[in-house]
């Protein structure tokens, strides 16, 4: 086949939360159908249209393939984190690369949103007694006037926030860069150990939405949960190791929190024995609050931009890396 014949994109092998490579292949091809979409099944099929395409398209890609893939301009990464990529590889050889930030933002907004929700109508405690068919009325909290402090103000932390908004609350933002603000009403730098610790503080619920950085490793440590008042709900849809697990086990056993709604862990995935899994105040879904039906939609929004960028000789994508 001739390079003339080469799809425009093609869609290497993986799965992201459940969803398959095939969909997006499907997804691509209606919102795209001007362009030749090849869905790559094999390896050696990878090998072949990296041989021959201009964009790829998943989760990785080999360092390897890249010595013969001489027409590839653009690889789009499915995932947020590009820490797995052969960056160096990919830079030397001229190709640029994109990300999938912004695409799980409503979803892990809403898995926040839920979190938080569920313990402020401690619709958990509803729960078990439901089970236990018993009609007992139990005492609830108000979001309203509560305090949230989000770290990482990044498309998942604005997303968590933008969200907040109508709840009346008060809100406030842990970053990198605090001088550059941002959309919560207070903005503390993630270095600023009394700033942050000010803020945990006075939170009702800290979120983690944050990426695990040697800065942020750890950074909610038997210190931090010291800091936060016994009422305090913890939130992570970050990363696990982001907060300390045997800090937040000793928080639990000594009522030094309220509770914690759990997204992700350390370890992960949580042994069928750890000890988290047994409090009635701990909320635990499997790595799941990046799901949604949306998810190849959005990759396709980003694509269909930046092939729009690419013909008309533009060098600054969205999401480039």
């Amino acid at each position: 086949m001739s390079q003339d014949d080469a799809p425009d994109i093609a869609v290497l092998r993986q799965k992201i939360h459940g969803l398959s490579a095939e969909e997006y292949a499907e997804t691509l091809g209606e919102r795209l159908p001007e362009k030749d979409i090849a869905l790559a099944r094999t390896p050696a099929e990878e090998r072949e249209l990296l041989k021959r395409v201009p964009v790829a398209t998943g989760f990785s890609i080999e360092e390897d393939a890249l010595e013969a893939a001489e027409n590839l301009e653009l690889f789009a990464c499915v995932f947020a984190g590009t820490g797995h990529l052969p960056l160096e590889a990919l830079d030397d050889r001229g190709v640029a690369v994109t990300n999938a930030s912004g695409v799980h933002g409503p979803n892990i907004a809403e898995q926040v949103l839920g979190g938080i929700l569920s313990f402020s109508r401690r619709f958990h405690v509803g729960w078990r007694q439901k089970q236990r068919n018993e009609w007992r009325s139990y005492p609830t909290y108000e979001l309203q006037g509560s305090t949230v402090t989000v770290l990482g103000l990044g498309a998942i932390g604005q997303a968590v926030v933008d969200r907040l908004e109508p709840f009346g609350v008060d809100t406030i933002g842990v970053r990198y860069s605090p001088e550059k603000g941002g959309p919560t009403d207070e903005v503390v730098g993630f270095e600023d150990e009394s700033g942050f610790h000010d803020a945990l503080a006075r939170s009702d619920y800290v979120v983690v939405a944050c990426p695990l950085t040697d800065t942020t490793r750890g950074i909610l440590d038997a210190d931090a949960f010291k800091t936060m008042d016994p009422e305090t709900v913890l939130i992570n849809v970050g990363r696990g190791p982001v907060v300390d697990t045997d800090a937040l086990l000793d928080a639990l056993r000594g009522n030094a929190v309220r509770g914690a709604a759990l997204d992700v862990t350390d370890p992960e995935p949580l042994p069928d024995d750890h000890e988290l899994w047994g409090f009635d105040n701990v909320l635990i879904t499997p790595h799941n609050a990046g799901h949604t039906p949306e998810y190849w939609e959005r990759m396709t929004d980003i694509i269909e931009e930046n092939l729009e960028r690419l013909e008309s000789g533009e060098e600054e994508l969205r999401n480039q890396v």
